[in-house]
């Protein structure tokens, strides 16, 4: 694809991730002759119109506004990729008119309220053979990078088991027992948006890319919180309450593809309390280990927790970089056509087949081959 490769972005209004994280990614100095914003799309006329501006006077040249349908800026023969960044519930119907237009885009996790409404998008991608990255991000971290090179070295022999424990924070208010009022959407299962799907689904890639595919599993899962307080903008309670309709700790167990045993923990809505862990990923090999830990943040795929190999502390290039680094890293390796080192519809896929898997071992309550 030649480059600058020209950007039209749908959901880019002038606040919230889009604006504020996934956006300036693209904007950053390594990409400015990899690519170029040159369209926007948004619900109504004016926030596009609004976005429009924001990122021209940024950017300093003229941004096209688009509103309402996909269609229209997909249509757009300057565009040559197409960013969606919105709400799982309108990520079909927002990436479909792109793929039938055959543009290439990027699509923002969970890619859908489904599995089933992820197999349709990867459906439609095949169909009109277009190139799809998706916002799994987590194998672009350093840390993963660096452990994937200590096992596949053989640094610690042959892997034969693994657990990591990670940690949805209380505070951020969007899951029980605190949500706050803007977050109300994540209790409506049919939304797409549970604790499962939206963060636990992310880290899975970065698991499995690193250790290999889980063959079988059996889940377990509780509902600590069974109640949600609502939260006005101050944080303060505004004396609704509401059912959660997800469980908030997950057990994750089976056998991956080399043997090794794997178990994967999420617990929701513990406080950061000092000295609280967020993140524990242990790899425990024949002829020694490595430690994976935060106490910061779970998700590797916005930040990089330290690793260590066999007790000591490993330092590596990237460590101390942050979330705008791993984005970069993924927009560099789409633009290069680098199509391993990034994520995809399939891979997306893949991961909400291993959450369907899950779902099924709670419901029938029995171990699933995959």
């Amino acid at each position: 694809m030649p480059l600058p490769i020209k950007v039209g972005f749908v959901g880019l209004s002038t606040i919230g991730w889009a604006a504020t994280t996934l956006a300036p990614s693209l904007f950053q100095p390594s990409l400015q002759d990899k690519y170029k914003l040159v369209a926007v799309s948004t619900t109504s006329q004016e926030s596009a119109e609004a976005s429009a501006k924001k990122h021209a006077a940024q950017l300093g040249h003229t941004i096209k506004a688009y509103y309402g349908s996909t269609s229209q800026i997909a249509a757009d023969p300057e565009v040559d990729l197409v960013v969606v960044s919105v709400k799982p519930w309108s990520q079909k119907a927002a990436v479909l008119p792109v793929i039938e237009q055959k543009k290439n885009f990027f699509l923002e996790w969970p890619v859908g309220r489904s599995l089933q409404e992820t197999i349709e998008i990867a459906e439609a991608v095949h169909k009109y053979g277009v190139r799809s990255i998706v916002g799994l991000q987590g194998r672009q971290s350093p840390v993963v990078k660096k452990v994937k090179h200590l096992v596949n070295s053989g640094a610690i022999g042959a892997i034969r088991s693994t657990v990591w424990t990670g940690l949805i924070p209380r505070e951020p208010h969007f899951f029980p027992p605190l949500v706050a009022a803007e977050n109300k959407f994540t209790l409506d299962g049919a939304n797409g948006v549970t604790t499962l799907r939206l963060v636990a689904g992310p880290q899975l890639d970065p698991f499995t890319f690193t250790l290999g595919c889980f063959n079988t599993v059996n889940a377990t899962a509780a509902t600590l919180y069974p109640t949600a307080t609502i939260l006005d903008r101050d944080g303060n309670p505004t004396g609704e309450t509401l059912p959660a309709v997800t469980p908030d700790h997950y057990t994750i167990s089976g056998i991956l593809d080399s043997g090794a045993i794997a178990t994967i923990i999420w617990r929701t809505a513990y406080s950061s309390t000092p000295g609280r862990r967020h993140l524990l990923w242990e790899i425990e090999g024949e002829e020694g280990s490595i430690r994976i830990e935060s106490d910061t943040s779970s998700y590797l795929n916005i930040d990089n927790p330290m690793v260590f190999l066999n007790g000591e502390k490993v330092d590596f290039a990237g460590a101390d970089g942050n979330v705008l680094d791993i984005l970069v890293s993924a927009w560099e390796a789409y633009a290069a056509g680098e199509e391993s080192a990034y994520t995809t519809i399939d891979d997306a896929a893949k991961v909400h087949r291993f959450l369907d898997a899950v779902e099924r071992s709670l419901e029938e309550g029995k171990t699933i081959v995959l």
